[in-house]
């Protein structure tokens, strides 16, 4: 369906202006073209098309606006036209005039007229008008057959393919062919052959469209397009692959870098923890730290690899906590997190920094979390620059759940789940025969099995798990699902999955298929678990011929692109959640393979036939090496076509019979299978006939197709799951466009087109129209019974993200500014991104197409075609984006032979033509081709239309010459080993080639020559081949004397066509130069400056064609140059050259450079430098500037390269070649006269720039915002501030108030840490403040009173400014009191980067060339650009049209001979004493096995070379150095200083751990003056002390005179002024004694510090600083080995000396001694049971140590038997400890191990640990509770032991914290821990103690004993007689213990025992009284 609008004209306009229309219709508009200069008619006749996917409705509109178009201004509308288009939906075509309305609804006099026409496909709209063909044709309204039907899409009806400009010409050979609308036409009235192509009267309107969009569909014909150029989209080609490598398979360096910085809350009591860090299969350890929960490491691992990416990104990094572990055990896991290395690739800056791990235990699902690891883990490939994060004194509180290391949008709380991995079954297999007997066996018993065991393997975050071997089958069946658990979500982003085959020796992979879990799920709020299939993926691999060692077998592995089908395999994947509270779950994470439920065969989709189609138009370009046999094709989809070895092949869903062997399958492949189609049997014919190549030129061949195309076709089946590659295609299709449109803008912003905003905004507009498109089109097929659930949900999310992305493209059109189309495109680049990923199908389901090239029965090389691209769909943006075009391939070879040079060589070059599609759709498949041929039919295939061809003859020829236009090439690759090449290009046309000349050594030749090629035979119709020419192939080769020649490079360009009726007059002719990217491989190697016309040979002959005019040129034989109207128009220009020296220069062939000559070359001209008699004694030109006069092109993009080329002149006037360097771009150079209007030029009037008065030492309170561009006066009042200081001071009178710091305590390095936060503060404001700059920036620009201002300048004063007055209190606008109050201390600019990069590499007048020697490496080689480095060349250029404007030569001193160099100083040898200041390394890479190293600093400059041995720092990776060293140097023989840091050995040599070169030559030429570093204040005396010999008035009186700059003139009161700028500032100085005096010091820096804003000479001075530079190691090119932290000053020996160096050296700890006196205990839980009682009770005592000395723990007596949890201790402990107060960490010093050879230092945080124990005598004592206390900030005690609650250690609620070290006497209660069984902190004790802190002077003066020994000795306790041990007094315990409880109990027993034995003698005596009685005795 589709609605077409034909905009005939509009009359009756007024004035006379440029016109254009605008059309809109369901929100897409369409412009037309702009009719220039027209007057009251507007001819537009222009046709618009909208494909609609829904019935158009009576009430929609139709809208139409006319408007003045103007290239400056917005257009300005016209009139408007509306129209409802109930009548068109009703009639289908309507005619309208009628006249405009205004934006008033006020009717205008002018009228407008054209036609609307509505298609709707299913008959509604009555028939079709005889208008809509050219030929009147009678059509059958009569349904298709039930089957044909069914092909189309199941809708409410069939939908035609909705035509954008090509579908008419898509109809190819039948007239419309009604198939499309569904319709059927009888083959008998018209034989299909004779049809011409049906051309709709629309069609040259089109072609108006495309040519004036250059050939983009007259849909995206948005006005950017008109006025963009872009590339041709051609309707009959797709665009051809330029990047011929595949980069996948080769390895890379990587380093995976792992600091573990401590472990916080492991679960279990007492531990020795161990952290195991584990990457791939390599483990190290970390040393063991005793009995404590938090352990503290700092510990340094790095791991190298050389794997190929893949491989890396799978790797696991596993980081798990050993509890115990020692030589003879391996230690119980606490627990373990792990992640894959992708995930932390996939980071900012490829890290995670100080991220906390969490821990969990595999075995124990149900137990929760384990405790923390606190880390740093970061992947360096080879050539990232890892940014550390400054590393500064960590006082930051650690929030561990805000911290944790997890990437972006991963819940810190993960549940567990399980993975389902369910594999059903495979097919396909390949045959992997290892074992002779099969064959044995097969002869003698004839038993044929299938020769492969097959069963799946699957690996997911380090864990594997495979089904069971399924023995002989090809098509096995396993039904069995693999189950993982691990944590949700995983950190591991792809899942492995192999076929392998079970061998008895070893094992061998079939194919492997990764699940990317990212494509299966969605993590949004609308998201779904990972699932997919049941579905089939295809895998691919090596050639399907089983040889006994693949080298092919990585393919295998699924390292590289596979080059053949292997097998597809049925799985599914499913993920539960699990619920850990569960009792039955089994808590192991062990893998586990269980059956799974078959499923059914359908439910992947029912099974189709597909039919594909291809013809082979040219084969050329083939290697020489295969040019002696015959050559054939052969296409393979699956199995399908392999006629070689495809051997097993999927099933086919039709009843047959179980084939008897093997010879039986292949009849059947290759066989009709009895199967009628359409009245006519259909083998597959998979390859073409062999043919003889024939000899095109040296290197390649081709094929002689001529007329007679050979054709294949291939019936396949295979389930139906084209929706799947239907939306892709849509997402591809909108992707490509993307992709196009911001390529254009980029390049319009390269070669500064006009309007690249524009392009952009029709770029999004297409964007926003194809979102909706897709949702349009893509929910169809909504109850299809095969779809995934996968596919429900990754059709809801595409829907909801491209439903997104077409909203935030409108709106982001709307915000496209000129200024802002950079950022845009930024974003759109993210579009891009996401659309490629969303369109990347998981779940396949046709195969890959392959195309081999076989000789003599040999597979060479193959291409790879997506099936998806390949697929055919009545609906035009499902189409595949090469179905039915031709695509040009070019073949590679397989595997790692395609690596490296070997692969870029083109092994073939094909023009071919495919189909893809169901069979039943395949009447259309020929409608792509190149018109004008005969069908040439197998024999049983005569007469029967739908029968494929197997060849097509072409009856139409056209005859063409080709004019190629090579004027330039530049930045060529290097490719002899002079570093210089021997170009020449060779240029092929189809079968064709010619070269141009060679022109000797140069990278950037410039041949200007015309080649042509005359009778060029083009098959096909004229009118296509206008449209679509074939691609010309241009490959550049350096020419060698002997060998053949290298290849250097290709490039692809399309001709432009002229057709013999057309005329050779613009706009389309001549064409113009056009600039090619020649790749190689992968890499860009250069552009090629050319342009190329295709002219039709009329009827007459060459008569016709523009004549070949323009002389000959005879000196260089028979060669045209480019004709005139090409080439450009050159003006004169004169080149200035200054040269100053050479540096470095290296050997050439062993012998050294003595006397060199620079050499400048640019287009045919050049000077030669004075020659250099000496280059040891003094490598600098004595003659400074010469220059030269050359033509050069008006636009400045043509300009040609600029050659340096540097050579040595020997004796016997010999050359030598020492290096080259050519400057591809003269554009910096080039000369432009300062814009005087300019608002820092105006002279006039004075500016006033007032400093703040910083000297008395004291912050603002208000903040001043000082933009650079801001020029108030501000003064602020002292005294004022002083008064606010004491209100303050009262207010906060609670609060520990940081007093003002003591000038003495002050030193160097509370300057640095000072200015390291500031840095910090600085970097947070910075993140924070980058999301709303953006409008600023828009506001800023318009309100400077300055005018606007350079952007980055801006943000660079704003900068100075905010650190200037950084983080003074009360400066935060508006907010609450500051908490604590910074002091005021002097600081520095701390660059977190080298200071080049921030000063432009100091190459403001001085510039630096790299000399270039030896062939450019390849990857493989790994010689990178630094090795081909043979010396530098310093000097400058300047370029500028003559003659020089006049302004110029009348400045004032103005000296001809420097030309436009004034001003520049000599460069005679100079003195200089070069003072390196070397602060500290960071992150060094560890040297010794232990993961550390012992570094020390190497500085080396000339001939001086200091090694700093002596001073190494043991064991340590993060050494401070401060360290300060003087060298003498002469500039310019010694100017590249080495900074490097060794790793100090015992035995043996020191190795190189890093180093960094700085230039310091450019830095002390510079005008940016970077000897010694600006300060920010001026003081004479403190840390802060003047370090420059000349003071700031003296300096600045030297650049005002260098400058030619009035000034600098004082005045009184602390101004200065120079030229038209005022500076104030204070005018008092006090020295050490505390006087003031008069100074104008003050003033001068202030004038220094802004001398950027002076006009004309202004530029940033160096403020003193400190840079961290990068150590590199070259043995490990690329890869980050630390950084280094210094600065250098540099002061000529002809000037006054400077003082003596700044002590930085590192600050000594102090000595302290902590006092700890454990007074008391309460509420300590009861441990014991008493052995007679049963009482609980507890044997307490209390334990304590300071971190990192637990060896050094300190116990108290036992109070024995606490019944009441009370304890008393009375005891004392004595902790010694060195501590740095700067950076808050304890300083110990201690060997690492009984065989270390010296002690190492270690810094610790400053944190007391108190435990509580039960005493234990015949087992271990119990743990009982703990706190730590970190000395700087801890809870301050309660005051008694009720106040005390386990809160204030966890820090629920807001307890004072106090410091030991401001307080030095604390005492109170604090809360003892411990976690219970479920992880949950409990109240275990309280423990009263109390802490005294003296430095160790005043302990000596005041000594203590330990426990309660003299000196001072502490009472005993008083403690109740119950404490005691019973087995030494039994007695005593009696006593204690029976008698005191359960006396009454005795007392009754024995009264009861009494009784009894009253009761006991009464019985007894009882029987002698009675007889006694009885017998009366």
């Amino acid at each position: 369906m589709a609605l077409i609008v034909h905009l005939k004209t509009v009359s009756e306009l007024r004035g006379r202006s440029d016109r254009i229309a605008k059309v809109t219709f369901r929100g897409q508009s369409f412009y037309s073209r702009v009719l220039e200069n027209c007057e009251d008619v507007a001819d537009f006749d222009e046709t618009f098309r909208w494909p609609v996917a829904s019935s158009i409705d009576k009430n929609e509109m139709l809208e139409i606006q006319i408007f003045n178009y103007s290239k400056v201004f917005s257009n300005k509308l016209i009139g408007t036209f509306r129209m409802v288009l109930q009548k068109v939906a009703e009639e289908n075509r309507v005619k309208v005039t009628d006249t405009l309305m205004d934006d008033n609804n006020a009717i205008l006099k002018t009228s407008l007229s054209m036609e609307v026409r509505y298609q709707a496909t299913d008959g509604t709209m009555g028939s079709w008008d005889d208008g809509d063909f050219l030929g009147d044709e009678a059509l059958q309204e009569e349904e298709k057959d039930s089957q044909e039907t069914d092909g189309l899409l199941p809708g409410s009806r069939p939908s035609t393919r909705t035509p954008g400009e090509k579908s008419f010409r898509r109809a190819g050979r039948s007239v419309f062919s009604a198939m499309k609308l569904g319709k059927t036409r009888s083959h008998k009235e018209e034989p299909q052959k004779q049809d011409e192509p049906a051309v709709l009267e629309m069609e040259d309107l089109d072609h108006l469209a495309i040519r004036l969009g250059d050939g983009l569909d007259p849909d995206s014909v948005s006005l950017a397009s008109v006025t963009a150029l872009t590339s041709n989209v051609s309707n009959k080609r797709s665009k051809p692959d330029i990047k011929m490598e595949p980069s996948a398979g080769r390895p890379m360096d990587y380093q995976v870098s792992i600091t573990v910085i401590e472990a916080r809350q492991l679960v279990g009591l007492n531990m020795d923890p161990v952290v195991c860090v584990e990457v791939g299969d390599d483990k190290k350890y970390t040393s063991m730290k005793e009995s404590t929960n938090c352990p503290y490491y700092n510990e340094y691992f790095v791991f190298d690899f050389h794997v190929s990416p893949d491989v890396m990104f799978d790797k696991i990094i596993k980081i798990s906590v050993i509890h115990s572990k020692n030589l003879l055990r391996s230690g119980t896991l606490v627990g373990s997190f792990k992640m894959d290395v992708g995930t932390v690739y996939s980071q900012p800056e490829h890290q995670f920094h100080h991220k906390w791990a969490i821990l969990s235990d595999p075995d124990d699902i149900s137990a929760g979390l384990k405790g923390y690891v606190k880390c740093d883990v970061a992947v360096v490939g080879k050539g990232d620059n890892i940014k550390t994060p400054h590393k500064a004194n960590e006082t930051d509180e650690d929030d561990i759940e805000g911290n944790l290391l997890l990437p972006e949008g991963v819940p810190a709380e993960r549940q567990w789940a399980r993975f389902y991995v369910k594999i059903y079954r495979a097919e396909g297999l390949p045959r992997m025969n290892t074992s002779l007997m099969a064959n044995v066996k097969k002869a003698f018993i004839g038993e044929n099995k299938d020769l492969v065991d097959p069963y799946v393997q699957v690996f997911f975050a380090g864990q594997k798990g495979k089904t069971s071997v399924q023995k002989s089958s090809y098509e096995p069946l396993w039904n069995e699902q693999v189950v993982f658990t691990d944590l949700f979500p995983p950190l591991c982003k792809r899942m492995k999955v192999q076929i392998r085959d079970s061998d008895k020796v070893n094992d061998v992979a079939i194919g492997t298929h990764f699940i990317d879990l990212r494509k299966i799920s969605n993590d949004g709020d609308k998201g779904f678990l990972p699932t997919l299939g049941p579905a089939w993926v295809n895998m691919y691999g090596s050639t399907r011929n089983y040889t006994l060692l693949d080298e092919h077998q990585d393919l295998n592995e699924g390292l590289g692109e596979g080059v053949s089908f292997r097998a597809r395999l049925m799985l599914g994947l499913a993920v539960e959640i699990l619920d850990t509270s569960n009792p039955e779950l089994t808590s192991s994470t062990e893998v586990q393979v269980e059956q799974a439920t078959p499923v059914s065969e359908s439910c992947t989709g029912r099974m189709e036939e597909f039919f594909l189609f291809g013809a082979f138009l040219e084969a050329s370009m083939i290697d020489r090496k295969n040019g002696d046999k015959p050559i054939t094709f052969e296409v393979t989809i699956g199995n399908y076509g392999n006629e070689v070895d495809g051997i097993s092949r999927p099933q086919r869903p039709r009843p047959r019979k179980e084939p008897g062997d093997e010879e039986e399958v292949d009849l059947i492949q290759n066989s009709s299978d009895d199967e009628g189609d359409e009245g006519g049997d259909l083998a597959s014919v998979s390859s073409t006939p062999p043919m003889r190549p024939q000899i095109t030129d040296r290197n390649y061949f081709h094929l002689p197709y001529l007329e007679r195309k050979p054709c294949i076709y291939i019936k396949s089946w295979w389930p139906d799951q084209r929706r799947r590659l239907y939306n892709a295609n849509i997402m591809d299709h909108i992707a490509d466009k993307l992709e196009e449109g911001l390529n254009d803008v980029q390049e319009m912003i390269k070669t500064e087109k006009s309007y690249p905003e524009r392009r952009l905004r029709g770029v999004l507009e297409e964007l926003s129209c194809g979102c909706h498109r897709f949702l349009s089109l893509s929910d169809k097929d909504q109850g299809h019974s095969s779809r995934t659930k996968l596919d429900r949900e990754r059709l809801k999310s595409c829907m909801r993200e491209l439903e997104s992305m077409g909203q935030q493209a409108k709106s982001l059109r709307a915000q496209v500014k000129r200024h802002t189309v950079r950022d845009k495109l930024r974003l759109c680049q993210n579009f891009l991104q996401k659309l490629r990923f969303l369109a990347d199908e998981p779940q396949h389901s046709i195969p890959d197409v392959f195309i081999w090239m076989m000789s003599n029965n040999k597979r060479i090389a193959y291409a790879r075609v997506p099936s998806k691209d390949l697929l055919f769909s009545i609906v035009e943006e499902e189409l595949g984006k090469d179905c039915a075009k031709v695509k040009t391939l070019f073949l590679k070879l397989p595997g790692k032979r395609g690596f490296g040079s070997a692969g870029w060589t083109v092994q073939a070059k094909l023009e071919l033509y495919l189909w893809l599609g169901l069979s039943k759709q395949r009447k259309d498949f020929l409608c792509g081709l190149p018109c004008g041929f005969e069908e040439v039919k197998a024999a049983q295939g005569l007469g029967l239309h739908s029968f494929p061809p197997i060849s097509l003859v072409y009856t139409k020829k056209q005859v063409f010459q080709l004019r190629a236009h090579m004027y330039q090439a530049r930045s060529l690759f290097a490719a002899d080993s002079s570093g210089l090449s021997d170009p020449f290009a060779r240029v092929f046309f189809i079968n064709q080639s010619q070269c141009t000349e060679v022109l000797n050594e140069t990278l950037c030749p410039t041949w200007d020559q015309m080649l042509v090629f005359d009778n060029l035979e083009l098959y096909g119709e004229a009118h296509e081949l206008r449209d679509d020419p074939p691609i010309i192939v241009i490959e550049i080769y350096d020419q060698d004397t002997m060998g053949k020649a290298d290849f250097m490079g290709r490039t692809f360009a399309k001709p432009l066509v002229k057709m013999a009726d057309e005329a050779y007059c613009p706009p389309r002719f001549p064409p113009q130069l056009e600039y090619y990217q020649i790749y190689r491989g992968n890499a860009t190697a250069g552009d090629l400056l050319a342009a190329f016309e295709l002219l039709q040979i009329g009827p007459s002959g060459k008569a016709d064609l523009p004549p070949i005019n323009g002389p000959v040129d005879m000196d260089r034989g028979p060669i045209m140059p480019v004709p005139v109207g090409i080439r450009p128009v050159l003006s004169k220009y004169r080149v200035e050259v200054l040269f100053w020296g050479l540096r470095d220069l290296k050997r050439v062939n062993l012998a050294q450079v003595d006397r060199p000559r620079v050499d400048i070359e640019c287009a045919g001209k050049g000077v030669q430098s004075s020659l250099i008699h000496n280059y040891k004694k003094n490598p600098n030109f004595n003659t400074l500037v010469k220059w030269f006069e050359v033509d050069l092109p008006e636009n400045e993009l043509l300009h040609p390269p600029l050659n340096i080329r540097v050579v040595d002149c020997r004796a016997f006037g010999r050359y030598t070649l020492v290096g080259s360097h050519a400057v591809s771009s003269l554009r910096r150079f080039i000369y432009r006269p300062p814009d005087r209007s300019a608002p820092n030029w105006n002279t006039t009037g004075e500016v006033v720039v007032s400093m703040e008065p910083e000297v008395p030492v004291k912050k603002l309170e208000t903040m001043v915002k000082l933009d650079a561009t801001s020029d108030a006066v501000v003064k602020v009042d002292v005294a004022e501030e002083e008064k606010e200081k004491k209100k303050k001071k009262k207010g906060a009178s609670d609060e520990a108030e940081e007093e003002e710091p003591d000038e003495s305590m002050l030193d160097w390095w509370s300057k640095y840490f000072a200015s390291i936060d500031t840095m910090k503060e600085q970097l947070r404001q910075h993140e924070s403040s980058g999301a709303d700059l953006e409008e600023k920036e828009e506001m800023d620009t318009t309100e400077g009173p300055k005018g606007p201002m350079k952007s980055k300048e801006k943000s660079r004063a704003a900068k100075e400014e905010k650190k200037k007055k950084n983080q003074s209190p009360g400066s935060v606008q508006g907010s609450e009191a500051p908490e604590k109050k910074k002091a005021k201390i002097d600081e520095l600019k701390v660059y977190p980067k080298e200071l080049e990069s921030e000063f432009d590499n100091f190459e403001d007048w001085l510039h630096t060339f790299n000399l270039l020697r030896g062939k450019t490496g390849d990857d493989e080689d790994g010689s990178t650009e630094e090795e081909r480095i043979v010396g530098r060349f310093k000097g400058s250029l300047c370029v500028y049209k003559v003659p020089l404007p006049e302004d110029v030569a009348r400045e004032a001193g103005y000296d001809p001979t420097y030309g436009m160099f004034q001003g520049i100083p000599s460069n005679d040898p100079i003195n200089v004493l070069v003072r390196v200041y070397v602060v500290r390394a960071t992150d060094l890479h560890p040297a010794d096995i232990n993961g550390k190293a012992d570094p020390y600093i190497a500085i080396k400059l000339g001939k001086t070379d200091i090694r700093d041995k002596e001073n190494y720092i043991s064991k340590q990776l993060n050494p401070i150095f401060g360290k300060s060293f003087d060298i003498e140097a002469s500039f310019p023989m010694e100017s590249m200083l080495t900074v490097a840091v060794y790793d100090w050995d015992l035995v043996g040599t020191d190795d190189l751990i890093g180093e960094t070169k700085i230039d310091l030559e450019n830095r002390f030429y510079s005008k940016h003056r970077a000897t010694c570093g600006i300060a920010q204040t001026y003081s004479i005396h403190g840390y802060n002390i003047w370090r420059d010999p000349m003071k700031p008035s003296q300096i600045l009186t030297r650049l005002c005179k260098e400058g030619k700059v009035d000034g600098p003139h004082f005045g009184p009161h602390g101004r200065v002024k120079v030229a038209n700028r005022v500076f104030t500032g204070p005018s008092e100085i006090e020295d050490e004694n505390g006087q003031k005096k008069p100074t104008d010091e003050h003033v001068a820096l202030s004038a220094l510090r802004h001398w950027e804003d002076i006009p004309r000479v202004g530029c940033r001075l160096v403020p003193e600083h400190v840079e961290t530079r990068p150590l590199l190691n070259p043995d490990k090119p690329g890869i980050e080995q630390g950084r280094l932290e210094l600065w250098v000053d540099m002061f000529p020996m002809d000037m006054p000396a400077p003082g003596t160096p700044l002590d930085i050296s590192p600050r000594k700890p102090k000595k302290y001694e902590l006092r700890v006196i454990v007074w008391n205990t309460d509420e300590v839980v009861l441990e014991d049971d008493d052995f007679f009682t049963g009482e609980k009770s507890s044997d307490i005592f209390v334990r304590g140590w300071l971190k990192g000395q637990q060896e050094d723990k300190q116990d108290t007596d036992v109070h024995y038997h606490s019944l009441t949890g009370e304890g008393n201790f009375n005891w004392r402990y004595l902790f010694p400890f060195d501590y740095l107060a700067a950076e808050e960490k304890i300083v110990m010093s201690k060997k690492e191990s009984m065989f270390s050879w010296d002690e190492t230092e270690y810094k610790i945080p400053a944190r007391l640990t108190l435990q509580i124990w039960d005493a234990d005598h015949f087992s271990a004592d119990d743990f009982l509770g703990a706190i730590e206390l970190d000395l700087n900030r801890f809870p301050r005690g309660a005051k008694t032991a009720k106040q005390c609650t386990m809160e204030m250690a966890t820090g629920e609620v807001d307890v004072p914290l106090v410091s030991i070290f401001k307080q030095k006497r604390v005492k109170g209660w604090w809360p003892l821990l411990a976690r219970n069984e479920n992880d949950e902190f409990e109240l275990t004790g309280k423990v009263e103690a109390e802490l005294h802190l003296l430095t160790a002077e005043e302990a000596e003066k005041n000594p203590v004993g330990l426990a309660r020994n003299e000196p001072d000795p502490l009472e005993k306790p008083n403690r109740p007689d119950t404490s005691f041990i019973w087995f030494l007094n039994p007695l005593k315990s009696a006593r204690y213990f029976l008698w005191h409880t359960y006396r009454w109990l005795l007392l009754k027993l024995l009264l009861l025992l009494l009784l009894l034995l009253l009761f006991a003698l009464f019985l007894y005596s009882l029987p002698g009284y009675l007889a006694k009685k009885i017998l009366g005795a």
